[in-house]
Parts: C-alpha cells; sequence; structure tokens
C-alpha cells in the first residue's frame, strides 16, 4: 500500500508542475512587457513630441482600464476556464503594443497604449492567471503555488527590460514594441495548461452551491475584505509610479545612460525571490499581518532612497528592496481573499479588489508626469509614495482572517 502511494499522487504533481510553469511563462510575458513602459517615455517625448503627460496619461489609462476590466475577466475566468480568456487577452494587447508603435497622434496613443493594453493585460495577469493556480491548489499548498508562480512570473520583468531596452536603442521604438507584441503573442498558448482538474482530495464541497450574487454581498459586507481593498489602493499607487518614472528621474539626478533600465531589471531580480518568499511566509502566518510589514518596509525605502545620494549603490541597494517587496503583495492577498471566501468565485472577488490597486496605479502614473510637468520635480509623488505605505500598514493589520460560513468546510 506504502509502494502504491507515490504512483497516485504523481500525475497531480506533474499537472501541478505542468500548471505552475505555464502560469509563470504568461506572467512573465504580461507582467515584464509591462515593466518596460517607462523606458519609452524619453522615446516617446523626444522622437514623437508627446508631452511626458500624455504618455504617462496613456500608461494610466492602461492601468484603469485594466482594474474595470479585471473583474469580469475574472468572471469569465471563473465561468469558462482560463484557457480562452488569455487567448483572448494575448491578442488584444498585441493589438494594443502595435498601434502604440505606430503612433502618430494622442488618441492613437492612449488607444494603444492605454485602452488595448489594459483590456489586455487584465486576462494574461493575475486575476486571470494567478487565481487559476488558487484555484486547482489544496487549500494548504494554495500561498506557496501562488508564491512560485508569481516568482517565476518575475522572469519577465528581468529578461523583457533588457530586450526592450536593447531592440529600441539599436532598431527603434516601433520595432521594440512589436518585438514585444510578439513575445506576448508567442506566450498564449500556454494558457490550454491553466485549466485543468483538482485533486480527489481537495475538492471544495460548499463552493458548487454558492451563487456569485451571495458572495459578493459577504464580501462587500465584510471590512476585512474592504479593507484589504483599499490597502490594495497602494500598492498600485507605489509601483506604477516607480516603473514609469523612476527612468527619468533618475536621468534628471544625472545618472549614466542605462541606470534606468539596470534598476527595473533588478527590481525583476530580487521580485522573484521576494514573490516566493511572500508565498512562503503566507503559507505560515497570518497574510495580513506579513501585508502590513511589507508596506512598512517599502515605506522605509522609499523614504531613504529618496533623501539619499544618487549613486549606484544607493540606485542597487533601493532596486533590491522594492524588489523583494513589489509584487509579493499579489500572492498575499489573493491568498487571503481565498482563505476567507473560498476559490469558487476567487477571481471575480480578487478583481474587484485589484480594482483599487488598480485606481492606485492610474493615480502614480499620471499623477507623477503631472506633478513633474507643473513643478519640474518628482519630491511630492516621491513623499506621497512613502506616505502611503503607513496608511496601507494600518489597514491591513487589523483585518479578520477568519473563513467565512460559507467557506468553512475547506477547513474543515
Amino acid at each position: 500500500m506504502a509502494l502504491s502511494e507515490p504512483v497516485k499522487t504523481q500525475p497531480w504533481l506533474r499537472r501541478e508542475t505542468a500548471l505552475i510553469l505555464a502560469a509563470a511563462v504568461i506572467l512573465s510575458a504580461a507582467m515584464g512587457i509591462r515593466q518596460t513602459f517607462g523606458l519609452f517615455v524619453e522615446p516617446f517625448s523626444f522622437q514623437r513630441g508627446f508631452p511626458v503627460t500624455l504618455i504617462a496619461f496613456a500608461i494610466a489609462i492602461h492601468n484603469l482600464v485594466w482594474g474595470a476590466a479585471q473583474p469580469f475577466a475574472g468572471a469569465a475566468a471563473d465561468r469558462y476556464g482560463a484557457t480562452p480568456v488569455v487567448a483572448f487577452g494575448a491578442a488584444v494587447f498585441a493589438l494594443g503594443l502595435g498601434l502604440a508603435a505606430m503612433a502618430s497622434s494622442a488618441v492613437m496613443l492612449v488607444v494603444g497604449l492605454g485602452l488595448l493594453v489594459g483590456i489586455g493585460i487584465s486576462c494574461t495577469a493575475f486575476g486571470v492567471v494567478l487565481t487559476a493556480v488558487g484555484r486547482q491548489a489544496t487549500p494548504e499548498k494554495r500561498s506557496m503555488a501562488m508564491g512560485i508562480a508569481s516568482a517565476g512570473g518575475s522572469f519577465g520583468q528581468v529578461a523583457m527590460v533588457p530586450l526592450a531596452q536593447f531592440v529600441s536603442q539599436h532598431s527603434g521604438l516601433s520595432t521594440a514594441l512589436v518585438t514585444l507584441a510578439l513575445v506576448m503573442l508567442a506566450a498564449a498558448p500556454f494558457g490550454l495548461l491553466l485549466d485543468g482538474r483538482r485533486p480527489a482530495g481537495s475538492a471544495q464541497k460548499e463552493e458548487a452551491a454558492l451563487p456569485l450574487k451571495t458572495a459578493l454581498e459577504q464580501a462587500l459586507g465584510h471590512r476585512g475584505y474592504c479593507l484589504l481593498t483599499l490597502g490594495f489602493f497602494t500598492c498600485g499607487f507605489q509601483l506604477a509610479f516607480i516603473a514609469t518614472h523612476l527612468p527619468g528621474y533618475l536621468s534628471l539626478c544625472h545618472m549614466p545612460a542605462g541606470t534606468g533600465a539596470k534598476a527595473l531589471a533588478l527590481i525583476g531580480l530580487f521580485n522573484m525571490a521576494g514573490s516566493w518568499a511572500c508565498g512562503w511566509l503566507g503559507g505560515r502566518y497570518r497574510q495580513q499581518l506579513v501585508l502590513g510589514w511589507l508596506y512598512l518596509i517599502r515605506g522605509v525605502a522609499i523614504a531613504a532612497f529618496f533623501t539619499a545620494p544618487k549613486t549606484d549603490l544607493s540606485v542597487t541597494l533601493f532596486a533590491a528592496v522594492m524588489g523583494l517587496t513589489w509584487l509579493g503583495t499579489v500572492p498575499l492577498t489573493s491568498g487571503l481573499v481565498a482563505k476567507v471566501f473560498g476559490v469558487r468565485h476567487l477571481g471575480t472577488l480578487f478583481g474587484i479588489c485589484f480594482l483599487s490597486h488598480q485606481i492606485g496605479s492610474f493615480l502614480g502614473a499620471w499623477l507623477g508626469g503631472l506633478t513633474f510637468d507643473l513643478t519640474g520635480s518628482y519630491a511630492a509623488i516621491w513623499w506621497a509614495t512613502a506616505i502611503a505605505s503607513l496608511v496601507a500598514a494600518a489597514l491591513h493589520f487589523p483585518i479578520n482572517d477568519a473563513p467565512q460560513m460559507a467557506v468553512a468546510s475547506e477547513r474543515g
């Protein structure tokens, strides 16, 4: 009997490995491409004459559209599976990048880099891909599985930034954007591996009968879910501002050319370790406490970097700390939603929570450009991102993570 046990579990282990690898590839493409957008602010401005405010607005719009579309993309994945949603999203994402590559007017830029990219990424990022992992993993392994997938997905942030920088420098802005579009299309077939059956021992019995309307009422009336949603705003605000404006800020500080690309790549590199570590910590400690400390560490790092002299060492240290705390919030937040409400409607509930994140992303990207155009400085936004961490930590620490009655059987 003991000899046959590994044979029984082996098929699920193979499916789990394939699932995590597929999720990592898709996230690498989608999030890695998004990480490159800050590199295109100056080329769009100097080569095509677009104001920094307009470029920042287009990037901000994709964040806002991403957030608005995420609950619908998540609901579609909950109902039809992740595979068709990822395929649709990859095609729209690539179309948006192609339109941005040809953009000769403000409308083309905003529709391509803003509207279409926003819709595309809502179907190829966390709300669909990571929740597919969470839906199939057992409760005790869920946080770690999502953390590993997020960590693997961070590889794209390391690879895409140097790729975009190299192609842009040697072949131009348009070729770089078209190259990124082809990368997104190449990742789409991995969506076929996202939908599969759970192992026999991990079925969540209570979720089959829970209507979406009941789940939404339960979540929106839950104080902890509302606090989590409000706190997630800070994550989006900070990350979008830094990803969009860090290269330009370092140029203003007279740092060598390419320092911004190096910093973004380092953030992606350290994010691999950070996402895995956050997944590990979320499986052993209360996830809301890990989130609270993560925001505090991030706020201290932002304040220290802004006030410190800008050197290669200070930029490297800042990128390392930010990378370690960069997207670890996602497996922790989605894992906390799954812990309290189950996974039957995880895509929808996380999507609503993620909308707050993306409203923050919109404001972080847009206000960064607006503040710079109005004042010639990023100082006010740097301080705002640091102070926001204190608010986010205060919102997360008191969250009650006890499972709701409708999903209590999952744990017992």
